[in-house]
């Protein structure tokens, strides 16, 4: 008998999330989004974010490659694990995580994941979106999560909404910066942000005052280049600190089925 997956095994879905260098785009798209969240302070509650920013950026990308890769029973374990950490969260602070908090988690794994594969690899059709939406959807649905679009085209609306209503530079927004600058460094929390406007929004780039273009724009092309000629990895190395080189690697290595 076949192994069911959670993840068909020829999804586009695994091929944005086989590659390192994708997941980074991912990551650093979402660690600006995340801290202009409203719901931010959630994420301080426990201070594991602020106290080891990237640390905790490789505990999601662990979590998020189990449920992409794995067997179905065990990407549906990956999800009920999250939730049960959640939920661990509220009953000490007493309170509720906002549904739409969730969404926007959700919301923004679906947007860059397309974001980052288009930036680096080449435009998705619309069947392509609509499984990426899939996936997150189904993890959505499996987290009990109110109110989340049917479709791809539904989402895209509800994205904009929540871009407009969700978010906010706050004083969270410019701790959390200054807690990547002090975990990564001047030159790599600089590369940072020049990934950062590559990969957002418009309303986040707003939001955190960025300029449209991004420096790195013309280094994507000899990016690409050293990828045939398998030298890639060294460029990634330079992006993150030397403490994080075997979970650099270890992005690149599908999990064995």
């Amino acid at each position: 008998m076949p192994m069911e997956y959670f993840v068909e095994e020829d999804s586009i879905v695994r091929k944005i999330w086989g590659k390192g260098d994708t997941i980074l785009f991912v990551f650093a798209g979402a660690s600006a989004e995340f801290a202009l969240s409203k719901a931010v302070d959630w994420l301080y509650f426990t201070g594991r974010l602020p106290s080891d920013p990237l640390g905790r950026l490789f505990s999601t990308v662990s979590y998020a490659r189990a449920i992409v890769f794995s067997e179905k029973k065990a990407a549906l374990h990956a999800i009920d694990t999250i939730t049960a950490i959640h939920s661990r969260v509220e009953e000490k602070r007493n309170a509720k995580i906002p549904d739409w908090a969730y969404r926007d988690v959700l919301f923004m794994l679906i947007d860059y994941s397309i974001r980052s594969y288009e930036l680096l690899e080449r435009k998705l059709s619309g069947p392509e979106k609509q499984e990426v939406f899939d996936v997150f959807y189904r993890v959505g649905k499996r987290m009990d999560l109110n109110g989340l679009p049917k479709n791809f085209e539904s989402w895209e609306i509800m994205r904009q909404e929540h871009l407009h209503q969700n978010l906010q530079n706050s004083h969270y927004t410019k701790d959390l910066f200054r807690q990547y600058r002090k975990h990564l460094g001047l030159l790599r929390y600089s590369l940072l942000l020049e990934a950062q406007i590559l990969a957002v929004p418009k309303k986040v780039r707003e939001l955190l005052g960025y300029r449209k273009v991004s420096l790195l724009k013309p280094v994507l092309g000899f990016y690409k280049v050293s990828r045939s000629i398998k030298i890639d990895w060294l460029l990634k190395a330079a992006i993150l600190p030397p403490k994080y080189k075997k979970e650099i690697k270890e992005l690149d290595h599908l999990p064995t089925k």
